[in-house]
């Protein structure tokens, strides 16, 4: 008995196939490395721009940098962690100075934002009803926003003046609600002043962000409610504020960070000194650097102020990321 055995039809190759499959393999290789050689340059910058400085500045912030090395910094004597000590001896001037303007900058960037949050919500929920004049009263609520920051803030430099600023006259002579006209540059009043200018500054961003999540909303949900018996509170409370937390949660943690590193507001504000009443960490550590030639100490601020922000941005994180699995859980 004789078995014939099974062959395999042999594949004939055309001749150009082995030169189109180098070919397909480079032009594969070209797809998929394009995006990143597009996003190379922006690394590039963005190396340059943010990275190098950070690096330096940490380098800075563990020599005794003054006033004596800014020609040659690098022969500035090392100095290990010892402008870090001075920074958290909470004893001492530096230290004690340091800790008073970080209170002062939590307790305005709560405020801050809290506030930004509360009118922005408020406004962007009043702008989903259709009335006559809606476009121009969203353009003019983004007026704040759209404006450049020292234009905004020299106007309200202004306006705070103590004989001829606006505030004053309106709340003194138009609108009898002080004794006499208040100094809102100066002292504790500058404080509010600094809270005023950076909550009408800041919530119009936050009226954009969440004018643009309300969009997501069905509008079957506010019918069936209405259907229901629910009021505008319980369907603002139970359909709104639940539909929006995603959204709410980049924009409080975007406006967090803005606020607690805002500089500019501050500097064009009151100058090169803030009161001590509105000494906010970003001023603070500005003068221990440029104004007491201290770069050292300041660097070492600055890389303080840096972790502390990393810290709280990846509790916040954790801490969101979890409600979200527990509300997809249920």
């Amino acid at each position: 008995m004789t078995t014939t055995a099974f062959q395999e039809p042999v594949r004939q190759e055309t001749p150009g196939a082995a030169v189109r499959e180098p070919r397909r393999r480079t032009g594969r290789l070209r797809r998929v490395s394009l995006p990143y050689l597009l996003l190379l340059p922006a690394l590039l910058l963005e190396l340059l721009v943010h990275l190098l400085p950070m690096a330096i500045g940490i380098v800075m912030s563990f020599k005794e940098l003054t006033q004596f090395y800014i020609r040659d910094w690098g022969t500035a004597p090392w100095s290990g962690l010892g402008n870090y000590k001075v920074s958290v001896d909470f004893d001492a001037p530096v230290g004690k100075a340091l800790l008073h303007s970080f209170f002062v900058t939590v307790g305005f960037t709560l405020l801050s934002v809290g506030l930004c949050w509360l009118i922005g919500t408020a406004a962007a929920i009043f702008m989903q009803d259709t009335f006559r004049g809606r476009g121009l009263l969203r353009a003019l609520f983004l007026v704040p926003y759209a404006l450049p920051v020292y234009a905004a803030v020299i106007t309200w430099v202004f306006m705070f003046q103590h004989d001829n600023g606006l505030v004053n006259h309106v709340l003194h002579d138009q609108l009898p609600l002080t004794d006499k006209r208040a100094f809102w540059l100066l002292g504790d009043n500058s404080f509010y002043a600094l809270l005023t200018v950076s909550v009408w500054k800041g919530w119009p961003f936050a009226f954009l962000i969440v004018m643009a999540g309300l969009q997501n909303i069905p509008k079957e949900l506010y019918e069936a409610a209405a259907l229901d018996g629910a009021g505008m509170w319980q369907q603002i409370r139970r359909i709104t504020l639940p539909s929006l937390r995603p959204v709410n949660q980049v924009l409080i943690l975007v406006l967090f960070l803005w606020t607690f590193n805002d500089f500019n507001t501050p500097y064009v504000l009151f100058g090169k000194s803030a009161p001590e009443a509105a000494d906010l960490l970003s001023v603070h550590i500005y003068q221990a650097s440029f104004v007491t030639w201290n770069f050292g100490t300041g660097s070492a601020m600055s890389v303080l102020l840096l972790l502390f922000l990393l810290v709280v941005t990846g509790l916040y994180l954790l801490f969101t990321s979890r409600g979200r699995r527990a509300s997809a859980d249920v």
